[in-house]
């Protein structure tokens, strides 16, 4: 399991871009055959495939193992074959094997990928198919799932959940004039303070990229229109965003590396000694105690910087819609996502269930005064405030990149910020437009 990956600090997921999707996709289930379907009868039993992204090595094998093990000894006459895919390249997989209708039963992917695939029809509506499953999981999973752009529907079983504290260089914060004990809670907070750091020292900062769109949601700006269907991140709000960066970057507390770095840069800067903030993850805290020790004897760790609500990141488990043992997938992907499955993988991956009631337990409520079980405890209380901010019609990495490019073309000089966010939302809208 990587530490980083994509735009998240995420265990696995997958951001797909545009694609051409045939009209009718199967299940991968070379044993199946169109007279052992079971789809319309309910019956629980044939062979289906799961799939997941980075997740097959020393540290998970045996908890897959066990769970397929388990599953199939109380459901007599299923198979389930599992397979899992490298991360490099994953949301290429899914592309192609929706193209050539090779999708696998049960996959696990995030709302971006399962949004593109849903308008392409690939997608069991779970709303339709499995209404009464919504109770199994926390309400704020399932509404994450739920597309309003795509008529309401429901396309994927709520798996895992992930968020984290802020983490800061105490050493460096105390180099530049700020106090340890008085961290930011706030965006208007760390842009303060990150000019205090500018004013102070030439040699280090506070922040080392561009905002991206889960930063605007958590910053109060309305990102889309109540209805799903046109993004709207260009308001007056959002522009008061982007103004703070164009300061920031005007008194030299942005680099103009800034202007293009990615998450892994910002992670790297941090363990070198030369970045003071890092938004990590609840497994933020080993990797720097096994990566960068130096720093991680000098961290003091917040909340997750927000206006209102942070952010967190939610990964699910579709169902193929024209799997030919559809019944049986239902059953299988509830089963990974039960409350007793799902601790156990929580416990393992350091993420957060997203089952009903699981995080209400001593696991994520009581802590010991160790630095590890803060971060967790900390970080599962945040999970009951949190919200999947990055829309899931913000689809593919043009998007992203469309808006990093026309942020740091403002912050640049070659046009106002209001420019810059029109020209983003208008690339935005196009494409939500085209795909719909």
């Amino acid at each position: 399991m990587t530490s980083t990956g994509r735009r998240r600090t995420f265990v696995a997921g997958a951001l797909l871009g545009s694609l051409l999707l045939s009209s009718c996709v199967i299940g991968s289930d070379s044993d199946s055959t169109s007279n052992d379907s079971n789809a319309s009868d309910g019956e629980v039993s044939g062979t289906i495939t799961f799939q997941t992204w980075n997740l097959k090595n020393d540290k998970f094998t045996p908890y897959f193992n066990d769970l397929i093990a388990s599953f199939e000894k109380e459901n007599p006459g299923t198979t389930i074959k599992w397979v899992d895919q490298p991360a490099e390249g994953y949301q290429d997989k899914l592309s192609a094997d929706a193209a050539a209708g090779s999708l696998p039963d049960v996959v696990d992917m995030g709302p971006e990928a399962a949004y593109t695939l849903a308008q392409s029809g690939v997608l069991l509506d779970l709303s339709k198919e499995d209404p009464e499953a919504q109770d199994q999981y926390l309400d704020k999973a399932w509404e994450a799932m739920t597309f309003e752009g795509l008529g309401g529907g429901t396309y994927g079983y709520p798996w895992y959940l992930n968020t984290g504290p802020s983490f800061y260089n105490k050493e460096l914060l105390q180099k530049c004039g700020l106090d340890p004990d008085k961290l930011p809670t706030t965006y208007d907070e760390l842009f303060d303070q990150a000019e205090t750091m500018a004013e102070n020292c030439d040699d280090v900062q506070m922040l080392a990229r561009m905002p991206a769109i889960e930063n605007f949601g958590e910053y109060g700006v309305q990102l889309m229109n109540e209805d799903g269907t046109e993004f709207t991140y260009n308001n007056a709000e959002g522009v008061k965003f982007v103004e703070r960066f164009k300061d920031l970057y005007a008194d030299q507390g942005l680099t103009e590396e800034s202007l293009n770095n990615l998450q892994t840069t910002e992670v790297e800067e941090f363990k070198a000694g030369r970045l003071a903030y890092l938004p990590g993850s609840s497994y933020t805290l080993n990797d720097l105690k096994d990566t960068a020790p130096e720093v991680y004897e000098n961290v003091a760790i917040g909340p997750r910087i927000n206006n209102g609500s942070p952010n967190m990141y939610i990964e699910s488990l579709v169902v193929n819609a024209q799997s030919e043992h559809q019944a049986l997938a239902k059953a299988f992907a509830k089963y990974v996502t039960d409350s007793s499955n799902q601790l156990e993988f929580a416990k393992k991956a350091d993420v957060f269930p997203s089952s009903a009631g699981t995080l209400d337990g001593p696991y994520f409520t009581e802590d010991d005064g160790t630095p590890a079980t803060q971060v967790r405890v900390d970080s599962a209380a945040q999970v009951k405030e949190a919200v999947v901010w990055w829309p899931p019609a913000f689809s593919g990495s043009a998007d992203a990149e469309t808006l990093r490019e026309q942020i740091a073309q403002a912050l640049l000089g070659d046009k106002s910020v209001q420019e810059a966010l029109d020209a983003s939302v208008e690339y935005s809208n196009e494409r939500l437009e085209a795909n719909g």
